[in-house]
Parts: C-alpha cells; sequence; structure tokens
C-alpha cells in the first residue's frame, strides 16, 4: 500500500494524490509512505523515483543496520525500529531530497503511523519540508525504545527482591534472558546512536543542520538509553554474581553437615568393623555387659564429637 501527503506552496495539505499530481508546480513537499508494498509499488522505487540500484536493494532486502548514504540529488537512510514482543529491529528505509521525503517498510509500524498522523495535523511544521518528517519518525521510533527498558527494569526488580529466597533456581534462567534481550537492546540503541552522531557531524546534511536542535535531543534521547541498558547489565551481573556466592554459601554449609556426620562415624564404623570380624578368640565377644559397653562407648564419642564441632562454631549458621 502507498499512501501520500503532499503540502501546497499556499501550505494546504492534499491527499490521495497520483503519480502525475506530485509534479505540479504549487505542490511545495511531499511525503510517499511504502506500507508493506506489492511488488508493483517496490518497482516505482527504480522507474519512478529511479533510486540507486544499491539503496533499493538495500531498502527491498533486510538485515541491514542503521545506515546513512549519500547520493547526488538525495540522502538515504536506514534505521532500527524496535519489535517490543520479539525485541528484533526492523527496517524503516527514507528516501530524503531537497522537496520529497520517501519512506519504505515492509511490517506494519506503528511509529510510522503516528509520525502520518502528527504530518496531518501539524498545521505549524508544514513549512519544515521533508527534514520535519525524518524528524518525527526517527522521533518516535526512539520513543519506543524506553517502554521495553521499563518493561526489562521491572523484571529485574522483581527478581532482586527474591534472589536470595531459597527456590531461586529459576531466577537465574530470568537473569540469561533478560541479558539476552538487553544484548539486543543494546546493539539496536548503540547502532541508532552512532548514526544520530553521524548526523549531526555531517556536513553534507544542509537541510538538517537547520534542525539540528531536534536532532541533538534525539541522540540525547539515545545516551540516556544506552546508559539504561547498560545499567541493566551491570545489574544482571551482580544479581550473577550474588545467586553464585549465595548457591556457594549454601553448598559450604551443606558439606559441612555431611563433614560432621562422616567425621562422627568414621570411629562408630571403626568399632563396628573390628567387632564384626568374627575371630575365635575375642574376649569382649563373651563378656556379659560387652555390647551395652560398646553401645555407650560409641554413643559417648558421637555426642562429645558433636559438642566438639559445636563448640568450634560449625553449626553458627544453621
Amino acid at each position: 500500500m502507498i499512501r501520500i501527503i503532499a503540502i501546497t506552496k499556499d501550505l494546504k495539505p492534499i491527499y490521495d494524490l497520483s503519480l502525475t499530481d506530485l509534479l505540479k508546480d504549487n505542490i511545495m513537499w511531499y511525503w510517499m509512505d511504502f506500507n508493506i508494498p506489492s511488488q508493483e509499488e517496490v518497482g516505482l522505487l527504480d522507474n519512478y523515483f529511479h533510486f540507486h540500484h544499491l539503496a533499493v536493494e538495500d531498502c527491498v532486502f533486510s538485515l541491514n543496520g542503521p545506515k546513512l548514504d549519500y547520493y547526488n540529488d538525495y540522502n538515504f537512510f536506514i534505521l532500527n525500529a524496535l519489535n517490543q514482543d520479539t525485541l528484533n529491529p526492523v527496517e524503516v528505509s527514507l528516501f530524503v531530497g531537497d522537496n520529497y521525503i520517501v519512506s519504505y517498510h515492509s511490517t506494519e509500524l506503528n511509529e510510522v503511523d503516528e509520525a502520518w498522523e502528527r504530518a496531518k495535523t501539524n498545521e505549524k511544521d508544514w513549512n519544515k519540508g521533508p527534514t520535519y518528517i525524518a524528524h518525527q519518525i526517527l522521533d518516535k521510533i526512539v520513543d519506543q525504545f524506553f517502554p521495553a527498558i521499563y518493561k526489562v527494569e521491572d523484571k529485574l526488580s522483581i527478581i532482586e527482591s527474591n534472589i536470595t529466597k531459597k527456590s531461586n533456581h529459576h531466577l537465574i534462567d530470568e537473569v540469561f534472558d533478560i541479558r539476552a534481550d538487553l544484548l539486543k537492546l543494546r546493539k539496536i540503541i548503540n547502532s541508532m546512536r552512532d548514526l544520530l552522531y553521524r548526523i549531526l557531524n555531517s556536513e553534507r546534511l544542509q537541510g538538517f543542520h537547520e534542525h539540528k536542535l531536534y536532532f541533538a535531543d534525539i541522540h540525547d534521547h539515545l545516551v540516556k538509553l544506552s546508559g539504561m541498558v547498560e545499567s541493566s547489565r551491570e545489574m544482571t551481573s551482580d544479581m550473577r554474581d550474588s545467586y553464585l556466592s549465595i548457591n556457594s554459601t549454601r553448598m559450604n554449609r551443606n558439606m559441612m553437615v555431611l563433614t560432621v556426620i562422616t567425621t562422627i562415624f568414621i570411629p562408630l564404623t571403626f568399632i563396628v568393623g573390628v567387632y564384626g570380624m568374627n575371630f575365635q578368640y575375642m574376649p569382649e565377644l563373651s563378656w556379659k555387659y560387652g555390647y551395652f559397653a560398646v553401645i555407650i562407648a560409641m554413643a559417648s564419642i558421637a555426642v562429645v564429637m558433636f559438642l566438639w564441632f559445636k563448640r568450634k562454631g560449625w553449626f553458627d549458621a544453621y
């Protein structure tokens, strides 16, 4: 589907235009949005606009990071929006000329729809031209990064409050899942931040320099988002270390208990082993009170060793 909005020289919007209408003298600038286009509509990028075939290939075939290419009479941008469910990048391509902007996306995007509605209703910005539309699309895309980060931070807060509980084996799996999500977010946000930095410092984007303050504001948001991602990653690292430390402490406690039990039973096992050898001449075996004496001796040894370990502080943790 293709939708077009054009602004006339007397600052009036026109909708539902044909391609020939775009060539009229009264058109100051226009925005053509390729929203999940058909193959025939994709052909207009080459047949009607005559965009460079490399730019068209990058536009149609995904898996590109954010980029900026300069051509003779237009600039080509690839932006990465965010899929809120998978946190994977969604590409949005922009061809920005002096009197037009062409956007292309193969997926339905609320960010572009919001920018479209704003372009239709915000009359005071109609004289700003295609650069204004590029700013609006960028701004809406970056704004959608914040809910994803806030969602991750909420998950981390819940995990942090439960990390010290005994039944927390599933929490570490959640922490590693969150680290994977943060890695996706960091890659997208940092690449978009680098793109904005290039836009702000490029000498070949004259139209963008007139609105440098607006793009600098988007860059500030991306810097803030990058810091939030790094802070969350550090938090997950601390949680992972805390989990390993807690598990190590619990393991040490369990080993201490097993060590105490084993140490106590070593002399008892020795006594049982001696009197279980079945030699014919063992005086104690014929003694009337031999069994009771051995039981009392074994119980005394166990109690004495238990009290000794307790005095040494082996049971203080419990």
